[in-house]
């Protein structure tokens, strides 16, 4: 690995100790879910003591539920405004790309329709 552009060494063959993991490590995968739950911890939302890549938030007004593998994050909720809030918090910490409805995850084909949400698991 060398250094970066700019950075002067004072003495030949010194070590420099990284304070970010970088993409592609085998701790990024690591690095991402800590501050992901961290952040989700933040804005009140309860990891599941039987999965804990699964979240929820609990309110008077809604249901919101995040379920997180690897780098996607599938979000469902009762209300719009929560998602759009934790999309936002989301965007800010981390540039998300919004896919709108779910099409495809883990080899789970999703179609929806007016009436109902279908499951398929052909592949």
């Amino acid at each position: 690995m060398l250094l970066p552009h700019g950075i002067q060494v004072s003495k030949p063959n010194q070590v420099r100790n990284l304070t970010k993991s970088l993409y592609g490590l085998k701790q990024a995968s690591r690095k991402l879910y800590e501050k992901l739950t961290f952040v989700f911890l933040h804005h009140q939302y309860i990891q599941a003591p039987s999965n804990h890549s699964l979240f929820i938030k609990i309110t008077s007004q809604s249901f919101t539920v995040l379920l997180v593998y690897v780098d996607d994050i599938i979000l469902a909720g009762s209300s719009l405004t929560e998602c759009q809030h934790i999309k936002t918090i989301l965007d800010t910490s981390f540039k998300i790309k919004d896919l709108d409805h779910l099409k495809l995850f883990l080899g789970l084909e999703v179609a929806h329709s007016k009436l109902d949400i279908s499951l398929c698991h052909k592949k």
